[in-house]
């Protein structure tokens, strides 16, 4: 294989990766809260349609980035007030919001664009590119790191920071808390109910990084459910991660990894199985992983 096709992939690998990893930081958030929120694919895609509808109409960066955000926290917020709040089973709330988002967004693109396929107009601008140039004196690196946006970056920012927030806070000590046990939370003074909401709320903040990058990462342009599953997929990395933030980067980029293979085998390959390709993995790493936590927790039985 071509040294720079190889890096080419390696590049498109990180282009797919950040979406997914946005949105299992945003899930082992709320899983270290003991909640499961359902709903990441509907945060991502109304963030992605969202940061759209801004840029189509202002072209401007840094209000499609705020808007895409806006809308990821705000579908969150929703998702928050049933499940804990209202205490609606999390499997309906997370399926009805993703059902909702999805059916919204549709009715909307025929209502603004006339248009139920893509949306895609000119002077639209994508996410501001980190110049690599002094990387030109080797081809490979900068093929394989070329035209990454800054918060495709970003993300592995984050999932170190929320590393250091659970490990070294306050704060982040109550979080773990509230997963452990809320009634003893409760009864330390520690509002388990109001983290659980700020943990669902923040996970839509992360699912707003990743829904604006997939939409305005590379080509500007929104398609109907445009994001995929890649909010299931994320919940599969975020679970095989066992909630681990770094380990997280790892699972995501074997997510991210399947992902770009998929592409990149269309033209070798009948497109319906490459396109299951990420999914026929998920299903398989999760079944793995679950063999394998089972046996490690038959072992000390077996022992005894």
């Amino acid at each position: 294989m071509n040294n720079l096709y190889l890096a080419a992939v390696i590049n498109t690998t990180f282009r797919y990766t950040t979406p997914v990893l946005f949105a299992a930081l945003g899930s082992l958030f709320c899983t270290k809260a003991a909640v499961f929120n359902v709903a990441l694919e509907g945060q991502l895609l109304a963030a992605s349609f969202v940061a759209i509808v801004a840029n189509y109409y202002t072209n401007n960066v840094l209000i499609s980035l705020l808007a895409g955000v806006a809308a990821g926290a705000f579908v969150a917020w929703i998702v928050a007030i049933f499940q804990i709040k209202w205490k609606v089973r999390d499997m309906v709330v997370g399926t009805a919001m993703n059902l909702l988002v999805q059916s919204v967004t549709a009715f909307l693109m025929q209502i603004i664009y006339g248009s139920r396929g893509t949306v895609q107009g000119f002077g639209m601008v994508a996410l501001t590119k980190i110049n690599l140039s002094f990387l030109k004196f080797s081809p490979f690196l900068y093929r394989m790191f070329e035209d990454l946006s800054t918060i495709d970056y970003l993300g592995y920012i984050v999932a170190v920071l929320i590393f250091i927030y659970f490990k070294k806070t306050v704060s982040g000590f109550h979080h773990l808390s509230v997963g452990i046990s809320g009634t003893a939370a409760d009864s330390l003074g520690v509002k388990s109910q109001r983290i659980q909401i700020r943990a669902v709320v923040i996970s839509g903040i992360l699912c707003g990084f990743g829904g604006v990058v997939h939409a305005m990462g590379n080509v500007t342009v929104f398609a109907e459910n445009m994001t995929s599953g890649r909010g299931f997929i994320a919940m599969g990395a975020a679970s095989m991660a066992q909630s681990h933030p770094l380990v997280a980067i790892g699972s995501s980029l074997f997510f991210g990894t399947m992902l770009s293979l998929s592409k990149t085998l269309q033209g070798y390959i009948n497109s319906y199985f490459t396109e299951a390709i990420p999914y026929l993995c998920t299903v398989l790493a999760i079944t793995v992983y679950g063999v394998i936590v089972t046996m490690q927790k038959r072992k000390p039985a077996m022992k005894a």
